[in-house]
């Protein structure tokens, strides 16, 4: 879809974005502790770009009101004996990617862009031992230490040895850990981090994974096999956005929709308003709904709300069934305004929150290297890393679903 809404905004709507009342509480969030540990971080990122460099590398950054560009950036060097050095191979666009290099999230620009990726390891730290120099590895796009209390429960994302929000390709949102569109990315947890590819999986098809793939794995893996086994016509309804024009990209409505069925879900309708989403789900074979008339959506006893918004999930919560599942993708409001009444009469569960992603990568990989799941369904477009700038500008402004850039061998 091309139009004005998909526009970049300028520098200054950009920046003005970033100061509503939305974006403001979202911000806080990330300073919910260890504000010292994050200035300290940045404070040192900042110093060593102001170093002379010995070594310079390139990296694609997202600037207000302009294209992304290759930008000659710092070397990083190894992150101690735990680190280790890679070197991006495939790298994914995640859904949110189009709407930041338009200027049109909460993240602040400039920033490093990338953090869907599959990379080969070029050196490692004296303490790292289950990843070696030429493995290729997947790089899950939040940093986590695999040490800490929350780590051993597999709440990664929650990792207490880093600053909240600590990801790759958010910039200062993230905590200025880079991004994966680069020539090398630093990992300083490697032992931890890193997941080695299975043989035979391509790095086109799995790059996802450190992100958008596992993010909609969690959405249904937890509660679909259960529902099956109690009945085995049991319906799964993913909803994504209602309307046809958003800077967010639809990928991650397939992607569920494809793990459902890999899981053995038989009847699974997707509701978009964006058409290009709607063809390749009904190529796909998936039941394609109209957003519009929301009382032809069936009632499901596994729901996943995509819609971004409040209204969203309370239309998608009236089409949970009682004793059934919602699962929120994402929603960074203040605020939604939900019938809790409704909720507690039917014993609708509503889970919110983020991803665990490195705990959710194994069971991920292993269902694509069974064949199972072929996430590279939804891709739209290949390119290289030289025709990155190209190819990102295509993906902003066409119907794009997702765009995957390789390395040159």
């Amino acid at each position: 879809m091309t139009g004005q809404y998909l526009r970049p905004q300028s520098t200054v709507a950009h920046y003005a974005r970033l100061l509503t009342p939305d974006a403001l509480v979202a911000g806080r969030l990330s300073l919910d502790r260890d504000v010292g540990m994050r200035a300290r971080r940045i404070a040192g990122v900042v110093r060593a770009a102001r170093k002379p460099a010995r070594s310079r590398m390139r990296a694609l950054v997202a600037s207000p009101g302009g294209a992304p560009a290759w930008k000659s950036v710092t070397r990083p060097s190894l992150p101690g004996p735990q680190g280790a050095l890679v070197r991006p191979i495939a790298v994914a666009t995640c859904d949110v990617d189009r709407a930041m290099m338009l200027g049109r999230s909460i993240f602040p620009l400039p920033l490093h862009l990338g953090h869907e990726c599959v990379a080969e390891v070029v050196e490692v730290g004296s303490q790292v031992a289950s990843v070696g120099i030429g493995d290729r590895v997947v790089v899950p796009f939040q940093i986590s230490c695999g040490c800490c209390a929350p780590c051993r429960r597999g709440h990664t994302a929650n990792c207490l040895s880093v600053p909240p929000t600590s990801m790759y390709g958010f910039g200062l949102a993230g905590g200025l850990w880079g991004g994966a569109l680069t020539d090398l990315m630093a990992v300083p947890f490697a032992e931890a981090m890193l997941v080695p590819l299975p043989k035979g999986v391509d790095p086109a098809a799995a790059a996802g994974v450190a992100d958008n793939v596992s993010d909609c794995y969690r959405q249904v893996a937890p509660h679909l096999p259960a529902l099956l086994a109690a009945d085995g016509n049991a319906e799964t309804l993913i909803v994504g956005r209602l309307n046809a024009g958003h800077p967010f990209t639809p990928s991650a409505v397939l992607i569920t929709a494809l793990i459902a069925r890999a899981l053995g879900g038989r009847r699974i309708s997707v509701v978009d308003g964006r058409p290009a989403l709607q063809r390749r789900a009904e190529a796909l074979g998936f039941t394609a709904l109209d957003p519009r008339r929301p009382r032809e959506w069936p009632v499901a006893p596994l729901t996943v709300d995509a819609t971004g918004t409040p209204a969203g999930l309370r239309a998608v919560l009236k089409h949970t069934a009682p004793e059934g599942i919602c699962s929120c993708v994402w929603s960074l409001h203040r605020r939604g305004s939900i019938r809790l009444s409704a909720a507690y009469i039917r014993n609708v569960t509503l889970h919110i929150g983020r991803a665990h992603v490195r705990a959710l990568i194994p069971a991920v990989l292993d269902l694509i290297a069974s064949g199972k799941l072929q996430p590279e369904l939804v891709t739209t477009n290949v390119a290289n890393f030289d025709e990155a700038p190209q190819a990102l500008d295509e993906h902003c402004h066409g119907e794009a679903l997702k765009t995957v850039l390789l390395a040159d061998a």
